[in-house]
């Protein structure tokens, strides 16, 4: 499967639950920024460059764990930054679990070798690593010599030791599907659970000429989107189609919430207008259907994942749900 099975029945009961109390509008996914320092300067990053006067600042252990519990999301997903330089992390890790919660955890892999002795393996975590191409193309992006072999290694040592292991890879410009087709080859040898695949989002604080626009965006992903039995990917059949042209999708800006050390960042993870100290504030002080409209002209080129497979969940249909079963038993 490409996803656990408890991962299944908690996001199926938690719609349920949902739809019972009649809310229009919950997160699926908690996305807990609980640093933004970062050990890598990567040239599609915007958090480094948003953030860099505050890049000093963390959240609290007890500001975290209230996070997780405002959200009441099924997963959360803890990233930064580089979510391993956090000082509490595995405390985090270990309460967040205990909360019931799923947890992705994101990282560049710099450090995941030296710090699995501080976790331990569980159906409910997955550790969720970044390689953005082979690794002459990865250490180019990530500007550090050696990343790529260090973040494998890490790979191939969680592997070991029971770890549910995904990665992340993000689709720019300059990018060569036929290297990327190198790069899954490598990585299902390695023994990886799946592999995330998405178009990069035009940050206002990055140099907009490495993204793509959405006819690039359809351009590419029509080869990709062949490889979905081919290797592990985890990116889902229905926002495949969407990428391609094939499927038309508004966003769930609400579906992915954002909690950094600023707070509840609005309206979405990728665009900054503001961070309010509450998640209910952040639900009720948002515009939301302002940017589900698409009318807001810095969402005109996104297409990346956190903002249109919430949608995916929130609209399925009958077929829909079928073809997701038939796909997540295909692996």
């Amino acid at each position: 499967m490409r996803f656990p099975l408890s991962l299944y029945v908690s996001m199926v009961g938690y719609l349920v639950k949902n739809r019972l109390l009649g809310r229009r509008r919950f997160p699926l996914v908690l996305m807990l920024e609980p640093t933004h320092r970062c050990n890598l300067t990567c040239s599609g990053c915007g958090r480094i460059r948003e953030y860099q006067e505050t890049l000093n600042h963390e959240m609290s252990l007890e500001e975290c764990l209230r996070a997780v519990g405002e959200a009441g999301a099924p997963v959360v997903t803890i990233t930064g930054g580089e979510p391993l330089l956090y000082g509490a992390v595995d405390r985090l890790v270990r309460e967040v679990l205990l909360r019931g919660s799923h947890i992705y955890f994101c990282t560049n892999g710099l450090l995941l070798e030296d710090s699995l002795p501080r976790f331990r393996p569980s159906s409910r975590f997955t550790w969720n690593v970044h390689f953005d191409g082979t690794e002459p193309v990865h250490d180019a992006i990530i500007r550090r010599d050696g990343g790529f072999r260090k973040a494998l290694a890490g790979v191939k040592r969680a592997k070991a030791m029971g770890f549910r292991v995904s990665t992340n890879t993000t689709v720019y410009r300059e990018t060569s599907v036929a290297d990327l087709e190198r790069l899954f080859v490598e990585l299902t040898s390695a023994g990886v659970d799946g592999i995330l695949v998405a178009p990069g989002f035009s940050y206002e604080e990055v140099l907009r000429d490495v993204f793509l626009t959405r006819r690039e965006i359809m351009d590419k992903f029509r080869e990709i989107r062949g490889w979905q039995y081919r290797f592990p990917i985890i990116s889902n059949p229905i926002y495949l189609d969407f990428l391609v042209g094939n499927r038309s999708l508004r966003c769930t800006p609400w579906g992915s919430p954002t909690r950094n050390p600023q707070g509840w960042k609005s309206p979405c993870y990728l665009i900054t207008d503001g961070h309010y100290p509450t998640f209910d504030e952040l639900m009720s002080r948002t515009d939301w259907d302002h940017f589900v409209s698409g009318r807001d002209p810095r969402c005109a080129q996104c297409m990346v994942h956190c903002g249109y497979e919430p949608t995916i969940v929130r609209e399925m249909n009958g077929r829909d749900l079928l073809r997701m079963i038939q796909w997540n038993l295909h692996a």
